[in-house]
């Protein structure tokens, strides 16, 4: 009982992690329209810049720096924004096409960085050994899985809060706005390539959050956590759940991690031992499928977003803002 229990806090931590990832890309896409082909960049940010910050010194590699946990989250956090205010200034007076085709390629340098920079990022064999957040003082492996996914599912709820609180405030509307109509939002005195860096950079923080609880719960990051598989899974749980609603982010997350997990658990049963290596494949084949199926029956998520008042047009919400300002 004890085996399933903490199989199914390990599958619900995962999950939330996953949802978090999910929310900060459904800012961007769902809400302002940017398409982040990337998103394993940010998240690989927040992942590496967490482990160089709190982990343990190694002889002969930059980081180990052993500060505070929080402290080490929130750089991770901080370099996340700060690499995708970078991309956001180079690309985003472009347009929308090469947000996508820079951010996927900011992915892969990235990765091909971590593989083969030893000295910062311990090469292929990864950085391990990261003070995991209360397990001094908590000496059951079980136990502590119960404590950080009542961490992780706090995280998910504050940034549901912060991103609801977002998104209904004219800020909010105003991303509505340029997404719907940018000619419109430009016309009504808003600045489109302003809004969309900061959706950028916010729901890019978001991911390297996910990258930073990451690397608190498995203790370990290494260049294959960083392969483009991640930013598939993501956009999977953020189409299926329903894009420009929350709630759906988070459902599509959960439904796709089981997905991924349950389709894993059976390819390595069902399938022959010759035919094990291409199990990986067959995953791929799989959510694929699942993803096409979606968009041909319900494309726009079990949980399509919903606008308050269907009377009036985003845009329309937007001049009322701008004209009380």
């Amino acid at each position: 009982m004890i085996g399933v229990v903490s199989y199914l806090t390990f599958f619900l931590t995962m999950a939330g992690i996953m949802a978090i990832i999910t929310l900060g890309l459904n800012l961007q896409w769902g809400y302002t329209g940017l398409f982040n082909g990337g998103v394993v960049a940010f998240f690989g940010a927040g992942a590496y810049g967490t482990m160089i910050l709190g982990g343990p010194a190694e002889p002969g590699q930059f980081g180990g720096f052993g500060l505070p946990y929080l402290v080490a989250l929130g750089g991770g956090v901080l370099l996340a924004a700060a690499l995708a205010w970078v991309v956001g200034l180079l690309t985003l007076r472009l347009r929308h096409d090469y947000l996508a085709i820079s951010t996927f390629g900011v992915a892969v340098a990235l990765e091909s960085l971590a593989r083969n920079s030893q000295w910062l990022t311990g090469g292929a064999r990864g950085m391990r050994g990261f003070p995991r957040p209360f397990e001094a003082v908590i000496e059951s492996n079980f136990l502590f899985g119960v404590v950080f996914l009542l961490i992780v599912l706090a995280v998910l709820a504050l940034v549901w809060w912060g991103i609801e609180r977002l998104v209904h405030s004219p800020f909010g509307r105003a991303l509505r706005a340029i997404r719907e109509d940018e000619t419109a939002a430009r016309a009504l005195g808003k600045s489109p390539t302003r809004l969309r860096l900061w959706s950028l950079v916010i729901g890019a923080a978001i991911m390297g959050a996910g990258g930073g609880l990451y690397v608190s719960y498995t203790a370990f990051v290494s260049p294959q956590d960083l392969l483009p598989i991640l930013t598939f899974q993501v956009w999977a749980m953020l189409i299926v759940g329903g894009a420009g609603n929350n709630r759906g982010a988070v459902l599509g997350a959960v439904l796709i991690w089981g997905a991924w997990t349950l389709s894993g658990f059976a390819l390595t049963r069902l399938v022959p031992d010759s035919m094990q290596l291409d199990a990986g494949s067959i995953q791929y084949i799989l959510i694929g499928t699942l993803i096409v199926s979606m968009l041909l029956w319900r494309p726009e998520g079990l949980l399509p977003e919903r606008i308050s008042n269907p009377r009036n047009t985003t845009v329309a919400k937007a001049a009322h803002t701008s004209n009380k300002e």
